[in-house]
């Protein structure tokens, strides 16, 4: 890997980061697309590597800043994450059982449907 590609993931990194920070979405949203359209990598290893952030405490500082102001429910937080560790289980097979075109048509209808509820809600 060389050096062009290790800054420009470091910047993908900064700006998913602070958008999560910022408005609270998933990495995903940002980190998917940007490593399938500018970096080459298919949509199976693009949606597994961004999967991976989940394991470490990437989010733990904007986590620690909303937590001091009393905007971080734990108790929701611990009961989502028991169903987010089976959806992420099931999820993740039946992603690695569809093809790749299919994988990134779901993608960005989830991208559209999402983009256009928030755009019409009162």
């Amino acid at each position: 890997m060389d050096a062009s590609i290790i800054i420009g993931l470091i910047i993908l990194g900064i700006v998913a980061g602070y958008l999560s920070g910022l408005v609270g979405i998933g990495g995903g949203i940002v980190m998917v697309p940007v490593l399938v359209l500018l970096f080459g990598f298919t949509q199976h290893k693009a949606q597994g590597t961004t999967l991976a952030l989940l394991l470490f405490p990437v989010g733990i500082l904007g986590v620690l800043n909303y937590h001091k102001t009393g905007n971080v429910d734990l108790k929701t937080t611990l009961i989502l994450c028991v169903g987010f560790v089976l959806g992420s289980y099931l999820g993740s097979k039946t992603a690695i059982n569809i093809s790749q075109e299919m994988l990134r048509k779901v993608f960005a209808i989830l991208l559209i449907a999402v983009a256009a509820k928030m755009f019409f809600q009162k």
